[in-house]
């Protein structure tokens, strides 16, 4: 009999035998550099002369992977594959479909140090994210195999006697899923897992940043025996490759996460009907944040200055969750400013392939050069107190960054920066505090740090968040705990990890038969 879900358990690295695990890890994740992965469509490996190189952001003079680029024609190919193997996969019952995943699950435990080592190496992850990281995409497996036999079960209806009645969730055909680079494994294989087990056929178009861990995963799914055409690995450009799939009229739904800017373009793409479509797609997107922390005069102030510093600068504050404004009161301003710098100081940057270093490298060359330009805006926004240093010398290293005095509408207050970069604000009183944290078009995350009850209450009605917490930071959301998504322009909160995530890659259908007297 299948165990109720818990959350996976976080590798100790204390210990000599995972310290020796990783590093041969590492090791051999390094003696396959320059390794080529094709593409693979309708279970046929397909090399193309485009490739995406896959650069270590940590030595960007190391390629981690040389990866196939699908072109139009190819994208083609992998949608009328995927949708050819759907009308076979639709029909497998939602118990069969789950054993795949749990079987997935396990593949993954037995490989979990290959796959943390992938992303230390190709996304400059430290080894406890990377590890946190597979730890969740195991979550996503097991939780969503659950989700979907519990979904295949009989559901409930109210009784009418002269009627049989029935009500079951059915797949929607091809999903095109679009993950980001930033939870590579996790994000990744949770959107693909979710639409496989729910039924549907997947063409899953990678970021280019992360295309190798992809890869191994789908490579992965195929020694569990998932059947060629489920899923169909077919990394490119956006706006070659992206585009055409998200137009495609048999594309039935659309997985992302990434910026608002590119997940609006995708909605807006997914809503214009093409020659042939006969269904309204479905987008499920995320698409960032800038997220808050609040602290009340009356919180924890050494709590509270951990919980920013974890949350702002975890992966080098690469996260759409990360904690990129702090909302102080005046009161314990100067005092929270003063902890948060010295806790700050104490991060150590570096080669992450040294599990002592816990900031790496950004993800690439492109978001060194935005995150430098926010960094010179900040100081001439507000007050540089920590930071600022950058050098792309090597890697893509940036100092974690500390902005205080900052005016509420500055441009850092309001925009999307994803890197290692806090604004600190000064608020006059906690009415003063949740203004400002509710300033953006954003809505993912949030936090408030209070001993007080009643002010506790009053952000719960008024901190208009997918995800809040309190007395804790605004990262590490948990599957099956702590349902993930946001409001606004942080996406359509499809609450990813919780009890209603697959019914948005499913519809119901209901069926009535009438029974006579």
């Amino acid at each position: 009999m299948l165990k109720p879900f818990t959350t996976e358990p976080l590798t100790d690295f204390s210990k000599p035998e995972n310290i020796k695990a990783m590093e041969e890890a590492l090791k051999q994740v390094e003696s396959e550099f320059g390794k080529e992965y094709p593409l693979l469509i309708g279970g046929e490996e397909i090399t193309t002369d485009a490739k995406i190189n896959s650069i270590n952001p940590t030595d960007h003079s190391q390629v981690v992977g040389v990866v196939s680029k699908a072109n139009q024609d190819l994208a083609e190919k992998a949608i009328e594959a995927a949708a050819a193997k759907f009308e076979e996969w639709k029909l497998v019952p939602p118990e069969v479909r789950a054993r795949f995943l749990l079987r997935a699950a396990e593949r993954m435990r037995q490989r979990r140090h290959e796959f943390n080592a992938v992303m230390v190496l190709e996304c400059g992850k430290n080894w406890v994210e990377a590890d946190a990281d597979t730890a969740e995409a195991i979550d996503f497996l097991e939780f969503y195999a659950r989700e979907m036999m519990r979904l295949g079960l009989p559901q409930p209806l109210t009784e009418y006697a002269p009627e049989e009645n029935t009500l079951s969730y059915i797949p929607l055909g091809v999903a095109l899923v679009i993950p980001p680079w930033n939870f590579p494994n996790a994000i990744m294989a949770g959107m693909t897992t979710a639409a496989i087990v729910a039924g549907n056929t997947v063409v899953l178009k990678p970021s280019s940043d992360a295309p190798v861990i992809a890869a191994r995963f789908a490579h992965l799914m195929q020694e569990v025996g998932l059947p060629d055409g489920v899923l169909n690995f077919c990394p490119g450009s956006g706006g070659e490759v992206g585009d055409y799939l998200v137009s495609h009229p048999k594309t039935r739904l659309i997985a992302f996460t990434g910026s608002m800017e590119i997940g609006l373009r995708i909605n807006g793409l997914a809503a214009k009907l093409s020659p042939g479509q006969i269904w309204i797609k479905r987008v499920i997107a995320e698409m960032g944040g800038k997220d808050t922390i609040v602290v009340a005069e009356d919180a924890d102030l050494e709590a509270a200055a951990t919980g920013i510093v974890v949350s702002a600068f975890g992966y080098q504050g690469q996260k759409c969750s990360a904690c990129s404004r702090a909302i102080i009161d005046e009161s314990v301003y100067d005092e929270v400013l003063e902890l948060v710098v010295k806790k700050t100081k104490a991060i150590k940057m570096g080669d992450v392939r040294d599990r002592a270093n816990t900031l790496g490298p950004v993800i690439s060359k492109g978001a060194f050069r935005t995150i430098s330009e926010y960094i010179e805006i900040g100081k001439k926004e507000g007050r540089l107190v920590l930071g600022g240093g950058c050098d792309n010398s090597k890697g893509y290293f940036i100092e974690p960054t500390v902005i205080a005095d900052v005016d509420p509408m500055a441009r850092i207050s309001q925009e999307e920066i994803f890197g290692p970069v806090l604004a600190v604000f000064k608020a006059r009183d906690y009415d003063h505090a949740l203004e400002i944290a509710n300033n953006t078009v954003y809505g993912l995350t949030g936090a408030v740090y209070s001993r007080c009850q009643l002010k506790l209450e009053r952000a719960r009605q008024e901190f208009h968040v997918g995800n809040l917490y309190f007395n804790r930071k605004c990262t590490g959301a948990l599957v099956g705990v702590h349902p993930f998504g946001g409001f606004n322009m942080s996406g359509t909160d499809s609450k990813a990890g919780g009890f209603d995530y697959l019914l948005l890659f499913t519809q119901a259908k209901s069926v009535s038969q009438y029974l006579g007297k």
